[in-house]
């Protein structure tokens, strides 16, 4: 089980699986009770382990068993855990200062995450940025932009999307159980369509557009649509893929109408794709473009990149929030955003897609259970479905329990949770993603 580390990272810890207790050890389940004691129940965690160290492809718990990283933190630490140089820079930082508020006293960090931002996401248009702290944050004032850019308020949104936890979007968020249940009432003015889901729909692009259209037209008037919210490959939803040129003609189709495309690049941002953005892979250019998750390498920031007309639209003041482009989030971001545009990240993000992929396709030519592979670069999954070809969630979830029980950290997604999804920290040993995915074949095998 022993690996050398990517050239891409100096790791701190060896980078292999080693299994000293059985899943959880004692100091996990020591502190299992504690939390039991002391954190709401409503906050679950996938890993029955507490984690102690981190770094490269793996994660180290309490007990010292070291674990295969297939999940970074939901795609968070796309450079890898505890990065050098991020650690030198946020502790730069936190020796000058860790907390103004930009909004009270600014500083050149935030300014610096800005221009980078604008710089690097898609399209060479005049942009403007904002910063904030979580995903829906970001998400939540993209909307408020875009509706105050154009005096509309209907917002459209999709079947199988994800947007967050806050009360807006949580109602543009499909998914009901675990994250809208006992919650509402939601916010007005969403509207959800269908998209594009080839597995499962059988259409071409331009098929599944004519009904995503359809389905705007049947239920607002389109003069009173603000905004498509759209994620370029749906992330909690299944890592659904739409078909090559959807994408595309959904983003002519709101240029001709007045209506602003806003992607969702939380989770498919920065190299997590084999592109910088996952729009580049269609050439598409959103009005505005909300980012997070890998921006910092683990610390919390968020961002809202959008066209220079539109992202001024709102009053002074209008846009904010206490940590919002927090220093030492900026000072990681700024390492982060170059990194992971650089084209040796690009590249190791393709490197792992032609890596796992085939080992996949292996695997489902003998088991009809896989009843789909898809993603791009690192953001991959598996639909695990019965023997009628019908979502098997059951079956997910004790491959997903399997993996963990073997020392591979790994998640489910999907609208039916049958959906197991690999987001490895693209610094990750190509030996140690490997073995990993074995884990994940095993597994599949030994689960009736």
């Amino acid at each position: 089980m022993r690996s050398t580390v990517s050239p891409n990272r100096i790791a701190t810890h060896e980078q292999a699986r080693r299994l000293l207790t059985e899943l959880p050890g004692p100091r996990s389940r020591a502190l299992a009770a504690r939390r039991a004691a002391a954190v709401a129940s409503g906050v679950a965690s996938v890993m029955p382990v507490f984690a102690a160290e981190a770094s490269g492809g793996v994660v180290v718990d309490v007990d010292g068993n070291s674990l295969i990283d297939l999940g970074a933190g939901i795609a968070v630490t796309t450079i890898g855990n505890a990065d050098p140089e991020i650690v030198s820079a946020v502790t730069a930082q936190a020796e000058r200062f860790t907390h103004t508020c930009f909004t009270v006293a600014p500083y050149e960090g935030y300014v610096e995450v800005a221009e980078a931002l604008n710089r690097v996401t898609p399209g060479s248009h005049s942009k403007r940025t904002a910063l904030f702290s979580s995903g829906a944050e970001a998400v939540e004032n993209a909307v408020k932009v875009a509706r105050a850019a154009t005096g509309r308020s209907a917002v459209v949104v999709f079947d199988h999307a994800f947007h967050g936890r806050t009360t807006l979007t949580m109602s543009m968020t499909a998914k009901e159980m675990p994250y809208k249940h006992g919650f509402g009432p939601f916010a007005p003015e969403i509207y959800r369509v269908p998209g594009s889901y080839p597995y499962r729909d059988g259409l071409s692009a331009a098929q599944a557009l004519d009904r995503t259209i359809e389905a705007i037209r049947r239920q607002v008037d389109i003069g009173d649509v603000a905004a498509v919210v759209v994620e370029p490959i749906q992330g909690e939803g299944g890592f659904i893929v739409p078909a090559v040129g959807y994408l595309s003609g959904l983003a002519d189709w709101c240029a001709e109408h007045g209506v602003l495309l806003v992607a969702d690049e939380i989770q498919t941002g920065f190299a997590r794709t084999g592109d910088a953005f996952a729009c580049d892979a269609e050439g598409v250019v959103p009005d505005l473009l909300t980012t997070a998750k890998g921006i910092a390498g683990g610390l919390p920031l968020s961002a809202v990149t959008g066209r220079e007309e539109v992202m001024n639209a709102t009053v002074e003041g209008g846009l904010g929030g206490t940590y919002a482009g927090n220093p030492l989030s900026c000072a990681a971001a700024l390492v982060t955003i170059d990194r992971l545009t650089s084209a040796s990240m690009l590249e190791r993000a393709r490197a792992i897609e032609a890596t796992v992929r085939p080992m996949l396709e292996r695997a489902a030519a003998t088991d009809a259970r896989i009843g789909d592979i898809r993603g791009r670069g690192a953001m991959l999954a598996v639909e695990i479905v019965d023997g009628e070809g019908d979502p098997d969630a059951a079956a997910a979830k004790e491959i997903a329990a399997r993996m963990h029980r073997q020392g591979v950290i790994t998640l489910t997604c999907g609208s039916d949770g049958n959906v197991i999804r690999l987001l490895p920290p693209l610094t990750i040993p190509t030996d140690l993603l490997v073995e990993g995915v074995e884990v994940l074949i095993d597994a599949l095998a030994q689960v009736a």
